[in-house]
């Protein structure tokens, strides 16, 4: 029997190493960690289904440093800084998986930043 400390590491550290396979580019092994249908619900889009999300990351290159991390049963919570490329934003992510596996990412952060930034280009 697991205890509930334990089903809350088991499922943030897994949330951990999807990000450390995003972050290292190895979008392969991310892959692993999503349900094919999974959704990305975000402040600047959203994308439905995995391929479509991973085809955008490996355009997009994004980094994470992670600071802290929130399991509860199927729900993480990380908050992190993301580095853009050039513009890094404080963020949220709220991860919400279904058998095992990341079902629906929903990020929340600042955008200004990265307008402003746009508006510059």
């Amino acid at each position: 029997m697991k205890t509930d400390n334990h089903v809350m590491t088991e499922t943030g550290d897994m949330l951990l190493s999807f990000i450390q396979a995003v972050n290292a580019e190895d979008f392969e092994t991310a892959r692993g960690f999503v349900n094919d249908d999974m959704k990305f619900i975000g402040v600047m889009g959203s994308r439905d289904g995995a391929d479509n999300y991973f085809n955008d990351m490996a355009k997009m290159k994004f980094k994470y440093a992670v600071k802290k991390v929130f399991a509860d049963d199927g729900d993480v919570c990380l908050f992190y800084d993301i580095d853009m490329g050039g513009v890094t934003a404080f963020s949220c992510g709220w991860y919400h998986l279904v058998n095992g596996k990341i079902d629906t990412i929903r990020v929340l952060f600042d955008p200004r930043p990265v307008i402003e930034a746009s508006q510059k280009k």
